[in-house]
């Protein structure tokens, strides 16, 4: 599944509904991610709608990368966003390294810790060769599994009229 780049416009403010429209997912969606990730945080108006500014959309558009390209579980995406945030935004992945990066075969895995959806143990680093519950062609039907889901359930959604 091929990342589109989205361009964020100029603005101060986002209002929810344009934040669901950059990112593609539903406002409770974006209201679940708030109470998961600490560092997704609107400012509410004085009539409590939130107001989000560009850097809430940009981790917005990250925490999506981590759950649905990466496939991060909640926890290992929280846990990921918080390391680049310690290192200063400096450990972001382009589209090859994420592509990389959820190849638990691949040799610069060795040092993510974070829990993904198909590791056997997801809170070990991933080691090349480790025996588990899953043979090497399970965990490989599962993935293509997942990304025929993924696509799937892009063609769902309904067409913007």
């Amino acid at each position: 599944m091929a990342l589109e780049p989205v361009v964020i416009p100029e603005k101060i403010y986002f209002k929810i509904g344009e934040v669901c429209e950059l990112v593609g997912v539903q406002a409770h969606v974006l209201r679940y991610w708030e109470t998961e990730f600490p560092m997704l945080s609107p400012q509410k108006n004085k009539s409590g709608q939130r107001s989000y500014r560009r850097r809430d959309v940009e981790i917005a558009l990250r925490i999506k990368q981590l759950l649905y390209n990466e496939m991060f579980t909640i926890a290992g995406a929280r846990k990921k966003l918080q390391s680049e945030s310690r290192d200063g935004g400096r450990s972001k992945v382009t589209e090859v390294e994420a592509v990389e990066a959820s190849d638990p075969r691949h040799a610069r895995t060795a040092h993510i810790s974070a829990p993904r959806l198909f590791d056997d143990q997801p809170s070990a680093p991933v080691e090349e060769g480790r025996g588990g519950a899953l043979s090497g062609q399970q965990r490989d039907a599962l993935k293509l599994l997942a990304a025929h889901l993924l696509e799937l359930r892009e063609l769902l959604k309904p067409k913007p009229q």
